[in-house]
């Protein structure tokens, strides 16, 4: 048996040999984007890639080594192409996001729209983003009936829930910032303290039925399943509308999970406070507009993908983000409307658009997905 010194001293020398020949590769790669600038070719060509793994794995015997030739090789072509993508970008071939970069938003004359009615957590996000700046505000129904304000015109902003820390996310939010097209401009984060609400003199012990948003009612599963098991507990639209409609029925068995500030808005008493699972429990609500812009000092893009029903496509779309030194935070997958099994990604990067390692990244993506959206710098 050879002694372990030995081995490792021989794995040292193939190891310098290969990142000869690695660094010889990535300068014939630079040579390959300077013919790709003058002739106009794209960066990625996957015919061509895949031609060439199926090709290298041949030269192996056995399967262990022909998967593991392919592995190597698409990271090596990755490399390869994030290189190619930085000399783009250094000739002028850049990324454009169509957003305009601004020093500050001015809401003076903004009009805001939220879903639900008065004193729902929508509103309760609008007062801590928008403050006194913007100059009027309203509430619609359903979270489309936002997207359509912004989209018609009506309001300049809407305010959308998006991610809870607890329940997870919004679906039909994500749904929604696909579908219509609008910017993130911004985003807040709003403490969620659910209270158990009743009609004036109600005590807990006349509490028979429960009305909450679906979302609530989740953050409060523990709350009601070890202590409550006996309620009726019914889904409405909003939290707000819940309180609402305990006041408007003035039915001493009924009460609402919402946010203590509608126990003075609907003139109710607050039969337990606190009663979510998780006392940190958070959610994220986004700001959009139909106006692309970002301030200077944004340091989140969100972005929207579909990528190639493909092994190893998102390994790959990735990889732009981990060879251009970018931290993802989040990644959401969808359904894809029409096309079974196949989904659009939800993607949050720390950035600003204006800096040359997204540029690189987004050069990247722009050109390996099969369609990419910049949803917003915040």
């Amino acid at each position: 048996m050879r002694d372990l010194k030995d081995i490792r001293v021989e794995i040292d020398k193939v190891d310098k040999e290969i990142l000869g020949l690695f660094t010889k590769r990535m300068e014939l790669a630079c040579q390959v984007a300077e013919y790709k600038i003058a002739t106009g070719k794209c960066v990625y060509d996957k015919a061509r890639e895949d031609e060439k793994l199926e090709k290298l794995a041949s030269y192996v015997d056995d399967g262990f080594s022909s998967q593991a030739v392919k592995e190597l090789y698409t990271q090596i072509m990755s490399i390869s192409r994030k290189k190619q993508f930085s000399i783009l970008r250094e000739n002028g071939i850049s990324f454009n996001s169509d957003f305009r970069e601004v020093d500050q938003f001015d809401f003076s004359e903004a009009t805001v729209c939220f879903q639900g009615v008065q004193g729902a957590y929508s509103q309760l996000a609008m007062d801590a983003f928008f403050g006194d700046e913007m100059k009027d505000s309203f509430y619609v129904e359903l979270w489309r009936d936002a997207m359509e304000a912004i989209n018609s015109g009506k309001a300049d902003y809407a305010v959308l829930p998006i991610e809870n820390s607890l329940a997870g996310s919004i679906e039909e939010n994500f749904d929604l910032l696909s579908e219509y097209n609008v910017a993130i401009i911004g985003e807040q984060i709003l403490k969620i303290d659910h209270a158990l609400l009743g009609v004036k003199g109600a005590k807990i012990s006349d509490i028979k039925t429960v009305y909450s948003h679906p979302k609530a009612i989740a953050q409060c599963e523990e709350y009601i399943r070890t202590k409550h098991i006996d309620w009726d507990v019914k889904n409405l639209r909003n939290t707000a509308m819940s309180a609402q409609k305990i006041r408007d029925d003035a039915d001493i068995t009924q009460a609402a999970i919402g946010s203590k500030y509608n126990a003075t808005l609907y003139d109710l008493d607050i039969l337990e406070e606190s009663i979510q699972d998780d006392k940190n429990n958070e959610t994220r609500f986004v700001i959009v507009s139909k106006e692309k812009k970002y301030r200077k000092d944004a340091d989140k893009i969100s972005l929207c993908l579909e990528i190639a029903h493909q092994p190893g496509s998102l390994y790959r779309i990735l990889s732009n983000l981990m060879f251009n030194g970018i931290n993802m935070n989040r990644i959401e997958s969808r359904p894809i409307k029409g096309v079974n099994w196949q989904y659009r990604f939800f993607i949050d990067i720390d950035g600003n658009l204006k800096d040359e390692a997204v540029q690189n990244a987004l050069t990247g993506l722009k050109e390996e997905c099969v369609s990419l959206r910049v949803l917003g710098n915040y």
